[in-house]
């Protein structure tokens, strides 16, 4: 591993340090940006802030300079995302859209279409969800039953996803559906892009227990989808798909709070036996255990960087930065509770310590567990691709999909 900068790359630190000391706030002062709470205040902000970061040459910094972008290599991209870290930015509106969606537009749209949709998503002026989930599928995404039928220029599109982050605020989505389904499932898929506006298109936000509302379903009836927004060729959706979760990776993971600095100032803030808590050895013991993790997460997180740096493409080892990474917010925001007794109770962000931060955690991070691949998932590939073990045995491997045997229904 190199720990250190280039030169040109402590020279682009630096001027992302600047620009975020002028344009944003530190962490430890501001208010925390709480994920999923998007209401129409916390919208605007996050589009001000991505038209402020376009401006600055801050956002698609891996894109073409046609774009707005500056044509850099990601390692510059993993820098910006370090340092904005360290910021109370809004965010939870475009990561999903500018992380997945445009990049597998720019590799599969046309010409025309890329100048019509890039910029004003990389602007914040138009957001994007992904449609790939569904009820029936659980966590195999090629199990999927939504389906597309051929009429003349056009796909007829019926079916239901589910789990679809910010379905109720976008204005485009990509999805993937099964066209032919007397085909093994990975190869009767094809892969679209359409507007969520379209007629027949129902969203139904899904109430969670922390409050918000940032999950959806989405329930298609008769959509009708232009073939000139087919993003590769028919049957070939899979690999568009592939594509799609690829670039999940280049993003290295982004650090939900709250985090190990904010359990210290919790610590420090209550009273124990007395005393402050941050004096008492058990609750010293508890965030020792989690900086340690968080720092075997830096240093994986270096091995990304490093390969980033080096031109190379990073592996599947990114899966154990969201698999440790996840499960160790939920268990941050758990002890948090423990700690302010029965102060953790009070919901009311105005009223509550740390604007129940903590609170909001807990409840919410479940999801993190299973958005983006579910533990059993990434410790499946850490097990096949990391270590070399043998693969899951799968009795549905190259037989058709309308012939997979079904559960009852």
């Amino acid at each position: 591993m190199d720990f250190n900068d280039t030169p040109e790359e402590a020279k682009f630190r630096a001027e992302a340090r600047a620009f975020l000391a002028a344009n944003a706030e530190p962490k430890g002062r501001a208010r925390p940006v709480l994920r999923g709470g998007l209401d129409v205040e916390a919208v605007k902000r996050c589009k001000s802030w991505q038209a402020k970061k376009a401006d600055a040459g801050f956002a698609g910094i891996t894109w073409p300079k046609r774009f707005g972008g500056r044509e850099a290599s990601a390692i510059f991209h993993v820098i910006y995302l370090q340092e904005e870290d360290n910021y109370a930015v809004p965010r939870g509106l475009f990561e999903i859209g500018l992380g997945m969606c445009i990049p597998t537009m720019m590799a599969y749209a046309d010409g025309e279409q890329l100048d019509r949709y890039v910029r004003p998503a990389l602007r914040g002026e138009e957001v994007w969800c992904q449609l790939f989930s569904e009820p029936a599928g659980g966590s195999d995404l090629a199990a999927l039953r939504t389906r597309a039928e051929r009429d003349g220029d056009d796909w007829i599109i019926n079916g239901q996803k589910i789990w679809t982050s910010g379905a109720h605020l976008s204005d485009f989505g990509i999805i993937v559906v099964r066209t032919d389904p007397n085909v093994p499932k990975h190869e009767g898929l094809t892969f679209f892009f359409l507007d969520m506006k379209s007629p027949g298109i129902e969203i139904r936000p899904i109430h969670q227990m922390s409050g918000a509302s940032h999950f959806n379903e989405v329930f298609f009836t008769d959509v009708r989808v232009p073939d000139a927004q087919r993003l590769g060729a028919v049957g070939q959706g899979w690999k568009v798909s592939l594509t799609t979760l690829m670039n999940e990776r280049l993003a290295v993971g982004e650090v939900h709070r709250p985090d190990v600095e904010d359990l210290v100032e919790l610590a420090r803030s209550l009273v124990v036996d007395g005393a402050s808590a941050i004096r008492n050895a058990a609750v010293r013991e508890r965030i020792a255990e989690w900086y340690a993790r968080t720092q075997g997460l830096t240093f994986t997180r270096f091995r990304t960087m490093t390969a980033l740096s080096r031109g190379q493409t990073p592996g599947p080892e990114n899966s154990i930065h969201k698999l440790v990474n996840a499960s160790k917010l939920q268990d941050i925001a758990s002890y948090g509770l423990d700690l302010m007794g029965a102060a953790g109770l009070v919901m009311d962000d105005d009223l509550a310590l740390y604007y129940a931060m903590f609170q909001q955690a807990l409840l919410s991070s479940p999801s993190g567990r299973i958005a983006g691949g579910s533990d059993e998932i990434l410790r499946n590939i850490i097990a096949e691709r990391v270590l070399g073990l043998p693969a899951d045995i799968r009795v549905d491997k190259n037989k058709p999909f309308n012939q997979v045997p079904t559960g009852p229904r």
